[in-house]
Order: structure tokens, then sequence, then C-alpha cells
């Protein structure tokens, strides 16, 4: 048990005294109505929403029962209640540690936990009221070096969801032992030594490049094999173009002349610095000149 939740060594010494105290005030005028006001606050006491309260008595040492949420009436240096929060909390813990591949990694883990109230007297008895600072530092820092050492550095990254479940439960198994809830268990921070973090930058950017050539590799292959098109079209027309000759003589070509020749008054026609000038005339062009006068 706690020191200060021992017996004292004459209780009937405090009591009598505190029933003295209580009757030298009521003969004191208004001092006599504050230790009215003050004998709620000595034999009662409040258990606020998410709180359970152990009793300690001096007769049967700590009740098993926690008391609920309410008033309850106590008996002052004979009664003393232990208050517990019951609400889900947050814990977080930093560990530096090792992985597979000899890599030095620091992770912080956020646990939300409570006790259980069904077993609150275990608790007390084994731990106290401030079990999270004796039990979570070191049962989390344990689970977190014995699963991390299965993972290489990389892997803790691409199989983060699957390191922090199996973290998860092995601090929830443990917990549980002592009669707490582990209600969540969260990767809150993962970083690597400056080298290693330096190695995976450098392989990424590594691998950007491969990409980049291979992608330049297939491009070029694209062009090779529509070069490869091109000439097999060409050299297709051009058989057809011989072929065509034979058959028919010279018409085919006059025929491809006349499509050249009206394609290309098409284009001079469209042309804004094209002049044309009749043919066979003279054609005096003026400059403008007054010489020769």
């Amino acid at each position: 048990q706690d020191p200060w939740l021992q017996a004292p060594t004459a209780p009937h010494q405090h009591l009598t005294s505190t029933m003295a105290q209580a009757a030298m005030l009521a003969g004191r005028g208004f001092g006599g109505l504050a230790a009215v006001a003050a004998v709620p606050a000595l034999f009662m006491f409040n258990v606020d929403a998410g709180e359970r309260v152990l009793m300690w008595t001096m007769t049967s040492g700590l009740k098993r029962e926690p008391y609920q949420e309410g008033t309850h009436l106590k008996f002052p240096y004979v009664m003393r209640p232990v208050t517990y929060d019951v609400k889900a909390r947050a814990y977080e813990i930093p560990t530096n540690t090792g992985t597979k591949d000899m890599q030095n990694v620091q992770i912080h883990v956020r646990l939300l936990f409570r006790p259980d109230v069904e077993r609150l007297w275990d608790l007390h008895q084994e731990l106290g009221v401030d079990y999270e600072t004796k039990l979570l530092p070191s049962v989390c820092n344990e689970i977190l070096k014995s699963i991390v050492a299965q993972y290489d550095a990389e892997a803790l990254l691409t199989m983060r969801e699957r390191v922090s479940q199996e973290i998860r439960d092995g601090i929830t198994e443990r917990c549980d032992k002592f009669g707490i809830i582990i209600e969540d268990v969260a990767i809150t921070h993962l970083n690597y030594s400056k080298e290693f973090a330096k190695a995976i930058e450098e392989k990424q950017v590594a691998e950007q490049e491969a990409e980049r050539q291979k992608f330049i590799v297939q491009l070029e292959e694209q062009k090779k094999l529509a070069a490869i098109i091109r000439a097999e079209g060409d050299a297709e027309a051009a058989e057809l173009m011989v072929h065509s000759m034979q058959s028919y003589g010279k018409g085919i070509v006059e025929v491809r002349r006349i499509e050249a020749a009206q394609q290309i008054a098409e284009t001079l026609a469209r042309a804004a610095n094209i002049m044309y000038l009749p043919g066979g005339q003279n054609t005096l062009l003026s400059l403008g000149g007054q010489g020769g006068r």
C-alpha cells in the first residue's frame, strides 16, 4: 500500500483533536459559522464524471468495490478516498532502437489507455495511482525493440501499418495482465539517421533516372519503328509507281506533274509578295526618277 494510506498510530487522538477544534470554532461567533460550513467537506466527498474512488478505511483497509459518480459520505481520518481517472488518456513514448539491418531508428508511439474499472483494486495494489509512469515506458520500450529488430529499415516504411498492428497487439497483451486497457496505438514519428536518409534520397534519384532512361529507350524504339514503317510505305509507293509506268506509260507522270503544278499555283496565289506580269510584252516599270533629262 502507498505510505500515505497507512493507518495512524493513535486514531482516537486525531478524532478527539478534530472534535475539540470544531468545538472551539463553534464558540467564536462568525468563526462558528465557518466551522459549520466546513463540516460537509470533512464528512462528504464527490466522485466526478470519468472518475472512480477506492476507499481506504482504518478498520478493513482498501475496499474492493469502487465508488461510482456522485456524492458520498466519509468519516475524516478513518476513511480516505483514492481517486482514479478512468477516462481514456494519451501517453507518448519515444524510443531509440536498431533495425534488422543495423540501422538506428527513432520511433515515437502514442498510446490511448485507461484503467480497467473491474480490476481497479488489483491495479492499485500492484502499481498505485501513478501506474502509467511505472509500467507503460518499460513495456513499450521492450515491445518496440523486439518488433523493430525483426524488420529492415526500408520495410518499416513500406510495411508501417503491419508494424503498427504488431506493436499494438504486443502492448495490449502485456498491459492487460496489469488491468490496463489499450484503446489505440499509433506511430507518430519514424526518423532515421542522416546517413540512411541520404542513402534513401540517392536511391530514389537513381530510380527516377532509371525510369527516365527506360522512357528514352522506348521513345527511340518507337521512332525506329516509325522510320521502318515510313520506309516500307515509300518502297511500296515506288513499286506501285514503277508498275504504273510499265502498264500505262508516262501518263501517270503527267498526272503527277499536273497535280504538282496545281499545288504550286495555289501556294503562289496565297502569297502576298508575288507579282504576276503578262508574258510576251515589254513592260516599262517607272521607278519615279527625273534623271536622263
